[in-house]
């Protein structure tokens, strides 16, 4: 896997209307470690409540897509609000919005549970702050991803960028499914309100990271000339367009599948029959593989070659969406869900990679943004289209026809070659 280059502005230096970068002179540093344990936390929320609102919206109702529409709420403001969120973090201090946006996510999921606890939740609370949920980790997740460069030294990235990709796959995908489904299984309010206490104990240490983070920018500008300067280099850069719009496909099968997964999983009554922390575990063998991918995708990269390795895991996730139609035994379908998240995670250290690698740092937050506006944007329209389609259809036609979109998908490795990510790279050199 090729090193993420990216450049920071020396710590301590400042220009006008700018403020400092604060990255580390040497090594990791503590500040590195507080945002690694801030981090940790709070994808343990996040992989809470992907997983807990679901389950808890079963109690609310049956119906596929309405109980879809809670994963569409959460994913929504990234259809919204993601240009608009690159361009704020590209002007804010990247850790006070981060701070900002956890305090919300807190507060609401607090208020979640204490209406459940009052019975006093319903499908439409649900619904409210998912969408509010949703809308913070826009602005969090932009700047996670931003503000690294600020803090570490360049020849320190790869290491840094490795060490807080792990943890966040670990927490989110690993941890938190199991969890929430224990959570539900125990008290709804628990679920609620233990996302709630892990936000806020991400505040605080991100709190003690200490120092600014607001990049440095020359003249000014209006936010809507930002955003239109971000997306005109990724319409008008190939590789990246294609890369983005595969990606935006892809994530609209895979969450078309997970949305009604839980009808086809939980229950006695469900063709799998599963229990809500089996399902947890289900979804855990699937973030396992990502996990370990995540320790052996650069040796997928050298093996396979980038291109080929992309194309590869393009099959693998066709193969994970379908997969349902294919085998209800729970332990065949952990075993394609764990292969399968060992070569998604390939697909995505090498783009993000590449990306950091030919995207000017001064639109690094705004290319980001535009290439989440197509990748995660597409999920709220997967949601209510698995939802529609298994309304129409039934569930095992969801994952026959989203196996089929994602394996179509390879039409685009026309584009993704090797000779072009090396065009790309040179170009940028």
């Amino acid at each position: 896997m090729e090193e993420p280059v990216a450049t920071t502005q020396p710590a301590g230096s400042e220009s006008a209307g700018s403020e400092s970068t604060g990255a580390e002179s040497s090594g990791l540093g503590g500040r590195y470690w507080r945002l690694w344990w801030a981090s940790a936390v709070s994808n343990l929320a996040d992989g809470v409540v992907k997983v807990a609102l679901p389950l808890v919206a079963v109690g609310y109702t049956t119906s596929p897509v309405l109980v879809a529409g809670v994963a569409a709420a959460f994913s929504l403001p990234w259809l919204l609000f993601a240009l608009p969120a690159g361009a704020l973090v590209d002007r804010l201090d990247r850790r006070r919005v981060m701070v900002a946006a956890n305090s919300l996510r807190a507060a609401l999921l607090g208020a979640l549970a204490l209406a459940v606890a009052l019975d006093a939740g319903s499908i439409w609370l649900l619904y409210l702050v998912a969408f509010g949920a949703g809308t913070a980790e826009t602005l969090y997740d932009t700047s996670a991803q931003s503000i690294l460069p600020q803090l570490v030294p360049r020849a320190a990235l790869s290491r840094a960028n490795g060490r807080l990709y792990a943890v966040e796959l670990a927490a989110n995908q690993f941890v938190g499914p199991p969890l929430a489904g224990f959570l539900v299984a125990g008290a709804v309010a628990y679920a609620m309100l233990g996302p709630a206490g892990l936000w806020a104990a991400a505040v605080v240490a991100l709190l003690l990271v200490g120092g600014r983070f607001r990049v440095a920018r020359q003249g000014t500008s209006t936010l809507r000339a930002d955003i239109a300067e971000g997306v005109r280099f990724l319409w008008r850069h190939r590789l990246l367009r294609t890369l983005a719009l595969m990606v935006g496909v892809s994530n609209l099968t895979t969450t078309a599948t997970f949305a009604v997964l839980v009808l086809y999983a939980v229950g006695p009554n469900s063709a799998i029959g599963l229990s809500e922390p089996g399902y947890g575990l289900l979804l855990t063998t699937l973030a396992g593989g990502i996990v370990l991918g995540s320790l052996v995708a650069a040796r997928i990269e050298r093996l396979l070659g980038r291109a080929r390795a992309l194309g590869v895991a393009m099959v693998a996730i066709a193969v994970v969406v379908g997969a349902p139609a294919l085998s209800t035994n729970p332990f065949v379908l952990g075993g394609i869900f764990f292969v399968g998240g060992i070569l998604l995670t390939a697909w995505s250290v090498i783009t993000v990679s590449l990306r950091q690698q030919i995207t000017p740092d001064r639109l690094l937050g705004r290319v980001n943004s535009g290439y989440r506006l197509l990748a995660w944007g597409s999920m709220p329209v997967g949601a209510l289209v698995g939802g529609g389609l298994a309304e129409l259809f039934g569930l095992r036609a969801v994952f026959v026809i989203m196996g089929v979109l994602a394996l179509a998908l390879l039409v685009g490795m026309f584009w993704v070659t090797d000779a072009a990510i090396e065009a790309a790279e040179r170009a940028t050199t």
